[in-house]
């Protein structure tokens, strides 16, 4: 399903853009040394609630998960990338932690993820690998307007991925977002130019471009959830919602 929102609905989804983007922020600034995933999820529930929005994902039961999710907020530390199932773990200096959450309010979702590097200690490794997934998606952000393909966005990510020397999984990366979470079109993180769905006012799309150090292959954690590089080794993940307007795009999960 491809949904086209119509300019009166387009508030709508900048004010659940807002909220997710005020709630990771939030987040952010609470993930210091020593706090735990669960109580970022306790956290992130009690702003959902305040907010008077619902959870994507506490009954998210996809068929690749071990469903369903039960939590509020995906938190992946260091190898773990996507879908980081929240459980009892303590942050230390120098980890590299991915928060993605999506939120429904009014009828439209809205859906983020951001990585930075908790306590003093910044990895030359793991500045890098967040640094090339926020470019890439700008650089998504960028090629993305009426008229353009899906398959424009996703070269123009997978080009600031590959040239900064890493490998791209394509099994999960951007989709169609909606009066749902996940919807088509489907936008791989690399890709020919010219290809695919043309973008048209009203579209909203999460961008999401994700990254491995070493490998582009993934595992999935005993918990049926969480997802980690093959390798043990660092990860990152940047993602905003853009609606596609007569004029470009409007990324919506900006802190109001």
């Amino acid at each position: 399903m491809i949904e086209i929102l119509s300019p009166s609905e387009l508030p709508r989804a900048k004010e659940t853009g807002a909220l997710v983007a005020d709630i990771l922020q939030t987040m952010k600034s609470r993930a210091t040394v020593g706090t735990n995933l669960l109580d970022i999820d306790e956290w992130t529930k009690a702003m959902i609630l305040e907010a008077g929005a619902e959870s994507c994902y506490v009954d998210y039961a996809p068929s690749f998960g071990r469903g369903p999710f039960g939590h509020y907020i995906c938190t992946g530390v260091n190898d773990a990338v996507l879908h980081g199932l929240p459980h009892d773990y303590t942050l230390a200096d120098g980890d590299l932690l991915s928060l993605d959450l999506a939120v429904l309010k009014n009828g439209v979702a809205a859906d983020s993820a951001i990585s930075f590097i908790v306590g003093e200690s910044k990895p030359a490794e793991s500045v890098a690998l967040i640094d090339a997934t926020e470019r890439a998606l700008q650089a998504g952000i960028a090629a993305a307007g009426p008229g353009a393909r899906i398959g424009d966005l996703s070269h123009a990510i997978g080009t600031v991925l590959s040239d900064a020397g890493y490998e791209i999984n394509t099994e999960f990366g951007g989709h169609g977002i909606g009066s749902t979470m996940h919807q088509d079109p489907h936008i791989s993180n690399t890709g020919r130019p010219g290809r695919g769905y043309k973008l048209r006012p009203g579209l909203l799309l999460a961008l999401e471009p994700w990254i491995m150090a070493d490998t582009a292959e993934l595992i999935t954690d005993d918990d049926g959830w969480t997802l980690r590089s093959a390798t043990g080794c660092r990860t990152a993940h940047s993602e905003h919602t853009i609606a596609i307007t007569d004029n470009g795009a409007e990324i919506l999960t900006l802190p109001s």
